[in-house]
């Protein structure tokens, strides 16, 4: 199979969008599966490996942490407290904050459901040598950085429409 020369519009910000969203796709599949085998969902994977590597957080620093809205983050923290995963207990230096912790159970699951999520990363991503990865990492972050900027900055289509 011969490949074309590229063209301007293949580096269009539309075709490069298109690539990202494939992959992130592709990725994320290998993502929920790993995670759904210790029956879990991404939010909760999420809250539980921030409190494993980070320790005791309050229900802000949480939420900060995992990206999530104040009302996610309640269902969550509920939901792993239902299952015994979590507690949360009133902070002593802030009556108005909660601390999330680990349960002894939810520390184990934890360790195993990260460490099988690891792997299933690395099976993902076995194509890209540590070059490879360290080139992309910045790309990535840069892009990341730039998005966010300019989501905030930039009005959209229907904004200007509207102003004009």
């Amino acid at each position: 199979m011969t490949r074309t020369p590229q063209t301007e519009s293949d580096l269009s910000g539309i075709h490069l969008w298109l690539l990202l969203w494939k992959a992130s796709r592709a990725v994320e599949a290998h993502s929920t599966r790993s995670i759904a085998r210790f029956d879990m969902g991404t939010t909760d994977f999420g809250v539980l490996e921030a409190l494993l590597h980070k320790g005791p957080l309050s229900v802000t620093q949480l939420r900060q942490k995992v990206l999530l809205t104040s009302g996610s983050m309640t269902t969550a923290v509920d939901r792993l407290e239902v299952r015994g995963l979590v507690t949360r207990n009133d902070d002593a230096k802030d009556r108005r904050a909660r601390i999330i912790r680990l349960t002894p159970e939810g520390r184990r699951l934890i360790e195993c459901a990260f460490a099988d999520h690891r792997d299933e990363m690395e099976t993902a991503l076995v194509d890209f040598s540590k070059e490879d990865r360290a080139h992309l990492l910045p790309l990535l972050r840069r892009l990341g950085r730039a998005a966010e900027s300019t989501f905030h900055a930039t009005p959209t289509g229907a904004e200007q429409r509207r102003e004009e």
